[in-house]
């Protein structure tokens, strides 16, 4: 019995290890292919296909359908609710860790996402000629393409790194607008 346990962690940690990798080449590969850092920030954050794998707001688009379905979350009524299900659910499911909620904004619609561990830059040293690169900013592409399919507009940027020295990583989410869907008449 234990051995199957330890089997389900090996393989969840050698899965985790191969997405790690296999993000790095694919930002390496974007390193080559544009002349500057902010180019490959924007790739990385919205969203093409190249040789068929999405990027940031693609993936959200898409994982969002993955999450509804396998969490069992319902609607969020506010972004409060919304930032914990980020925090304790997604993050959780997609890669295995629960970054913490602080800054909360007065008027309750920013918030930053502390990550104590970013599972995206395990094996990862930021070349000098690279200094501007955000890493991981298919993070973000993410959270805004996941939360626009459920109806909200929001921007996520990092204002803190590790991979620049700063001692956590984190991600500042600022919600701009609920997005109402346009049904046909007389469809509700």
């Amino acid at each position: 019995m234990s051995r199957q346990a330890n089997r389900g962690t090996e393989s969840k940690k050698m899965s985790s290890e191969l997405f790690t990798l296999t993000y790095g080449a694919l930002v390496t590969q974007l390193c080559k292919d544009y002349e500057n850092d902010e180019d490959v920030n924007k790739q990385l954050d919205k969203i093409l296909f190249s040789n068929f794998l999405p990027r940031g707001y693609n993936i959200g688009v898409r994982l969002i359908e993955d999450f509804l379905a396998r969490s069992n979350v319902g609607r969020c009524h506010d972004f409060r609710e919304t930032a914990d299900v980020i925090a304790k659910v997604a993050f959780k499911m997609y890669l295995g860790i629960t970054p913490s909620i602080t800054n909360w904004s007065p008027a309750g619609d920013e918030f930053s996402l502390i990550l104590e561990n970013n599972p995206l830059v395990d094996f990862v040293e930021l070349p000098d000629n690279h200094s501007s690169l955000i890493y991981s900013n298919l993070l973000c592409g993410v959270l805004r393409g996941a939360l626009e399919m459920v109806q909200m507009a929001v921007e996520a940027k990092f204002v803190q790194d590790t991979l620049k020295g700063d001692g956590v990583t984190e991600i500042r989410m600022r919600f701009i607008r609920r997005i109402e869907d346009n049904l046909p008449a007389g469809e509700e």
